[in-house]
């Protein structure tokens, strides 16, 4: 797969100067494996010789479904409000959460039972709030996870089972209906004087506890054109893409499919007499080269740093010290003398030590690897390391872009 990659890179540097002559081989393929088999046919003949590409070197080589998605195929979020009953005095108490209970003689009104109000006073029922994901596509029949989450003062769901919830979408229908037993990673100990709890108790999962009763309407594959979208915008990448993509369908289709719109998206125009689905299953395999921002995001609540391949740093100079402060307690105890009206008293003695160390070091890279281990010959921490990105960063000497978190 790399060795086509590198031959479809070769053949984008070149295709204009091979633009006006004719080839042998200029036809379609009746498979994407056929026309593979041709570049690397004529990358092994030399044909396609020259620079990688005519936007400098790529970064990671992938696949096209791995980096963008098609526009209106997405999952549709649901979520729905239930009870769990069956768990062992765990529930809700039903004077803290009057709603639970206001569920539970509406769930037996219409079973056929009518109790009376706050004839029940048991702690085996909670009421809970029910989330899903709808994946594109699914159909009706089909099944989906769901996550069920305390919405009272239950203590844990552990052992519970989900009645009958109905889950709606952001336009209020409902499209699917949602019943099992829990499945909850967390549980609770507790004795006389001490509590132990692991894990979250009160959240848990039911997977294909979900029944799809609607189907989402769309209209993929109506339309003569689709709209590929990257999760990582960027204009190289996708100018990248779509050389790619075109130099695939002049050999399959005879013609160029692709056309750049922006920096996130590409629009596709399926050839006649051919399934949108058969048509991205035959490029979304394409090997294409990514491009990234260089960028290093840091988060200083756990000390987490994170550079890009792409960060360069100016040579630069820094101190970096650390400013240790040492408090010490002696008290001291006076004794009154004998047969005296003195007391005893308590005389505070504090020793207080400063100690300040200070470290040089000298940075500058031209790859990741080489800022790495600047940064390590110093001998900060993470939370040093931070600071001096920082510090670089405010005297730009960093070429790239700092996110903090």
């Amino acid at each position: 797969m790399r060795r086509i990659a590198i031959a479809l890179l070769a053949f984008l540097a070149t295709s204009a100067l091979h633009a006006g002559e004719s080839s042998p081989k200029e036809k379609g393929y009746k498979t994407p494996a056929q026309a593979q088999a041709a570049w690397q046919k004529e990358a092994d003949e030399g044909r396609w010789g020259g620079p990688a590409s005519q936007f400098g070197e790529g970064g990671v080589i992938v696949r096209l479904k791995d980096i963008a998605a098609i526009q209106g195929v997405r999952e549709n979020q649901l979520v729905g409000y239930g009870l769990v009953v069956g768990l062992n005095s765990t529930g809700d108490s039903l004077r803290n959460a009057p709603f639970t209970e206001q569920s539970m003689r509406a769930m037996l009104d219409n079973l056929g039972i009518s109790p009376p109000a706050g004839a029940s006073r048991s702690k085996n029922i909670a009421a809970v709030i029910v989330t899903a994901n709808l994946p594109p596509f699914a159909g009706r029949g089909s099944r989906i996870d769901i996550t069920v989450s305390s919405l009272g003062d239950a203590t844990s769901l552990s052992g519970g089972t989900l009645v009958m919830t109905p889950l709606a979408g952001a336009d209020g229908q409902v499209y699917a209906a949602a019943q099992g037993n829990l499945i909850v990673s967390g549980f609770t100990a507790s004795g006389n004087a001490a509590t132990l709890t692991q894990g979250v108790p009160t959240s848990g999962r039911i997977p294909n506890g979900a029944l799809v009763e609607k189907e989402v309407s769309g209209n993929f594959g109506q339309e003569g054109e689709l709209l590929v979208e990257l999760r990582q915008p960027d204009f190289t990448t996708v100018v990248r893409i779509t050389d790619t993509i075109n130099a695939f369908a002049k050999r399959r289709y005879n013609q160029p499919v692709a056309k750049e719109r922006d920096a996130k998206s590409i629009r596709l125009r399926k050839p006649k007499d051919m399934t949108a689905a058969r048509f991205l299953a035959e490029i979304e395999g394409l090997p294409v080269p990514t491009d990234e921002v260089a960028r290093v995001v840091v988060d200083e609540r756990t000390g987490t740093v994170v550079i890009g391949e792409k960060v360069r740093i100016s040579r630069v100079a820094i101190s970096h010290g650390t400013l240790s402060v040492k408090v010490t307690e002696t008290p001291t105890i006076i004794q009154p003398e004998p047969f005296s009206d003195g007391v005893t008293a308590v005389e505070p003695n504090t020793n207080i030590q400063v100690q300040q160390t200070s470290k040089i070091g000298v940075l500058g890279g031209t790859d990741l690897e080489s800022l790495v281990k600047g940064l390590n010959q110093i001998g900060v921490k993470p939370q040093g390391i931070i600071a001096i990105l920082q510090g670089i960063k405010t005297a730009g000497a960093l070429h790239a872009e700092l996110v903090v978190q």
